[in-house]
């Protein structure tokens, strides 16, 4: 390796906090480092380029185990853009998904909160937590 980054260089260049850095390390997101004579774990430029990746990914909503896939494909020798297009396909379907259960919640909550003007102020009310969720 000609870079011979130690793991705080790497965390400065790729934007990965060191802790995250061992954890990929250790479930072979990203292959072990080098050792220097003192013990020290030393890394390069694809390492770097990798956990850049890597973190962009996960911005989008990769999950490890997705990254797990496009990582092998790439060790292999193979070039995993199809294989990331239809993850991404995926992604929006599961986002759309989400926007609709979350404009249902939003529905639910407005009129939970509409509600709420008009609560009454008797015995009933003074059973439960609040009447408003109790009953929902």
């Amino acid at each position: 390796m000609t870079d011979d980054l130690r793991i705080g260089n790497l965390a400065q260049a790729s934007g990965v906090p060191t802790k995250t850095i061992r954890f990929y390390e250790e479930i072979g997101l990203l292959p072990p480092a080098q050792r220097a004579e003192n013990g020290y774990r030393l890394y390069g430029g694809e390492d770097v380029r990798r956990l850049r990746f890597i973190r962009n990914a996960r911005s989008l909503g990769f999950t490890l185990d997705d990254l797990k896939e496009v990582l092998a494909l790439r060790d292999r020798g193979e070039v995993p853009c199809r294989y990331v297009a239809h993850l991404l396909e995926q992604k929006v379907v599961e986002i759309e998904e989400r926007i609709r259960q979350l404009q249902e919640l939003q529905q639910d909550l407005q009129q939970l909160v509409s509600q709420a003007g008009n609560l009454p102020d008797d015995i009933e009310m003074k059973r439960c937590v609040c009447h408003l969720i109790y009953n929902r």
